[in-house]
């Protein structure tokens, strides 16, 4: 029988593949250690899958192709694009794919009131694979990535993504594949790429400052205040990342997270969601 033994929710900027693999400044060294802390965390809850929650940045579906919620269900998973090799110099790696674990959550999540898509052949960009690389840097776990749309608008609102999580924690709890599962949600807190607002800190502390506080409180009408499409786009221009988090609260039951912290640095502030033994309910 599957059980889940940790949520984890990291941002997953691409600059960070060269930046923290030998950083000196102080803001990057500490972004560093934490991500080696949390991935302490994790790897001590000895997970034989992960379940990661990331947004496919218009790499493979676009707009006029665009599903809300697709799980993938491949034993191998390419991952990283030309562009991003070329522009962030991230590495080209494949990853093993979990696919009974797969199947199960797309079937058993049809039944849940989330119609999810699926696909066979994909390939997973750095949403997916910055954080694994420093939460899990021998990236042998296998992983059933969950494409989210944060990037087309229409977006599905921040209750559908909360509603996405309780499904995805409904058919682990329901599934008898023998695993233990952790979720990673690959997001952001306030960030702009290409605006007037483009990597000089964060574009907007106070949301920074209310994602924390709200994740740290557990899941109330406030979340979805802070989480709607309106206020995510005047945090930044792609915040909307954010609501992968949403969704991760939603697989910890709208718990009051184990730890909520968020890292100032010079591209934005970064965000350690982590739920753990007794907040995951």
């Amino acid at each position: 029988m599957s059980e889940l033994v940790a949520v984890v929710g990291v941002q997953h900027n691409p600059l960070l593949w060269r930046t923290l693999a030998d950083p000196r400044e102080p803001d990057l060294v500490a972004l560093r250690d934490e991500f080696a802390a949390a991935s302490a965390r994790l790897l001590a809850t000895r997970p034989d899958t992960l379940v990661v929650i990331g947004t496919d940045h218009l790499t493979q579906w676009f707009y006029e192709n665009m599903p809300s919620f697709l799980i993938g269900k491949a034993p191998v998973i390419p991952a990283t694009f030309a562009s991003e090799q070329r522009e962030f110099g991230i590495t080209p790696h494949v990853l093993a794919g979990d696919v009974p674990l797969a199947t199960w959550l797309l079937g058993d999540g049809l039944t849940r009131d989330i119609d999810f898509s699926c696909s066979d052949e994909f390939r997973a960009d750095h949403s997916i694979l910055v954080p694994l690389r420093f939460l899990t840097p021998g990236l042998d776990i296998p992983i059933v990535p969950v494409f989210t749309n944060c990037m087309a608008p229409p977006l599905p609102r921040a209750e559908r993504f909360y509603a996405l999580g309780q499904v995805i924690r409904a058919s682990l709890d329901a599934c008898q594949l023998p695993r233990r599962v952790a979720v990673i949600a690959s997001g952001h807190l306030a960030t702009e790429v290409g605006g007037p607002r483009h990597f000089r800190g964060s574009p907007d502390p106070a949301f920074d400052d209310a994602a924390v506080a709200t994740v740290a409180a557990g899941y109330t009408g406030d979340l979805v205040k802070l989480a709607s499409f309106e206020r995510l786009a005047a945090a930044g221009n792609v915040s909307h990342q954010f609501l992968n988090f949403v969704a991760a609260m939603g697989v910890a039951g709208g718990r009051p997270a184990t730890r909520a912290a968020g890292l100032r640095s010079r591209f934005a502030t970064s965000p350690f969601f982590e739920w753990y033994g007794a907040d995951l309910g």
